[in-house]
């Protein structure tokens, strides 16, 4: 870690990293340390933190660090430590540590518009691209003192899936070096999104679901070495890598897609808010004002959920996981959706709760299964609830 604002989620990817099977050696900078203390880091890896060239001297420790590790991850990097970098400094434990390391190495730099943009920025980082040093980011947003732009730190799970990909990459000595890949084998169908049900030619019956769960989830499984297919009702999110995509837009339409990839599948993940109702006839032409108020029949639609369990009937597989987006009393509701329904778990949140569920980053879920067994999960970004839903769900894939 060096010297910067954003100092403090790193210690959201330390978490992330030791959930993921790895062992964790943080080096702070002086720097660093101005920002946060090493005590959390400390708290989170179970090992000392280190900061100074000259500790555990008769150890080696200034060159072991990078000798012993199977990568390096500089999160938040400044531009001070890239041009370190890039020039092969080593003048404290950091750039030592980097220096005395051949395995991968991933900078996320963080840093004012002005410097990110600045010719000799731009120049160290071509320097280190060209030695293979991976680069992600920065992203764009506020910065320090209320300024905004390009140089923000990017989240720790786009750092964790590039770690993943050079990890997984052959080493030059054509050994193979992989963080856990628990889903390794596995195929898992993913649903995600809101099904919009068309009124006329240009208007729809919809709901607010971003499709950011069900996408967090395809893309922590993926990372986690499972197949996966997502079918999603219209999203604007990209695709989140090694996940195949289906595009669909109704209820009738998820339907036919599930049922298409079903077979294949050892668990089917339904985190899509699909519409219980649809117009009973599509009007031909868009209604216009001067029609007056239309007068507008609803059907009930397919129930895709119950649909898969159906046609599972007493197989094994697949696993099935329902998700209830609720308002109210939460767990009384989400019990009686999981009897109801007849799936191994059951994913509840709270969409009236401010700041969490529909078009939210974040999310606060309760997981009830079939058994008995519960988890609450308190709000974190969905990419860390989707971890925690891949955590339950994985034993009943067992």
């Amino acid at each position: 870690m060096t010297g910067g604002i954003a100092a403090y989620k790193a210690a959201l990817l330390v978490r992330r990293l030791i959930a993921a099977g790895a062992i964790v050696d943080v080096i702070m900078t002086r720097g660093a340390r101005e920002f946060i203390g090493p005590v959390t880091f400390e708290g989170l890896t179970g090992r000392n933190v280190r900061s100074d060239v000259w500790e555990d001297v008769p150890d080696g420790t200034h060159v072991a660090l990078g000798q012993h590790a199977a990568a390096i991850v500089i999160y938040p990097a400044t531009a001070h430590t890239l041009a370190k970098l890039a020039n092969g400094l080593a003048d404290d434990l950091l750039t030592t540590t980097a220096l005395a390391h051949d395995g991968p190495v991933v900078v996320a730099p963080a840093m004012h518009t002005e410097m990110w943009s600045h010719p000799a920025t731009s120049a160290n980082l071509s320097t280190l691209r060209a030695r293979g040093v991976t680069v992600v980011g920065p992203a764009s947003g506020p910065l320090m003192g209320g300024d905004s732009g390009t140089g923000r730190v990017v989240e720790p799970e786009e750092v964790l899936a590039a770690l993943r990909d050079v990890l997984a990459a052959p080493a030059p000595d054509g050994d193979e070096v992989a963080m856990p890949r628990p889903y390794a084998g596995r195929t898992l169908l993913v649903t995600a999104g809101g099904t919009r049900e068309a009124l006329d030619p240009v208007r729809f019956l919809g709901n607010r679901s971003s499709g950011r769960m069900g996408f967090a989830i395809a893309q922590a499984a993926a990372q986690q070495g499972a197949t996966v297919v997502l079918v999603t009702a219209p999203s604007e999110l990209a695709t989140p890598p090694g996940v195949r995509r289906v595009d669909v837009v109704s209820a009738d339409d998820m339907d036919a897609a599930v049922r298409l990839h079903e077979g294949v599948a050892d668990a089917v993940v339904m985190a899509a808010a699909v519409a219980d109702f649809r117009p009973e006839a599509q009007l031909p032409t868009k209604w216009r004002r001067t029609d007056g108020p239309p007068t507008i029949r609803l059907v009930a639609n397919p129930d895709v959920l119950a649909g898969v369990v159906a046609r599972r009937g007493d197989g094994p597989r697949p696993v099935v996981v329902g998700f209830a987006a609720q308002t109210g009393e939460l767990e009384t509701a989400a019990r009686e959706k999981l009897a109801a329904k007849g799936v191994e778990m059951l994913v509840a949140n709270d969409v009236s709760v401010p700041g969490i569920g529909f078009e939210s980053r974040d999310n606060a879920v309760l997981i009830l299964h079939r058994d008995g067994r519960q988890r609450d999960v308190p709000t974190a970004s969905k990419a860390l609830v989707a971890e925690a839903i891949l955590a339950e769900l994985l034993p009943l894939l067992d």
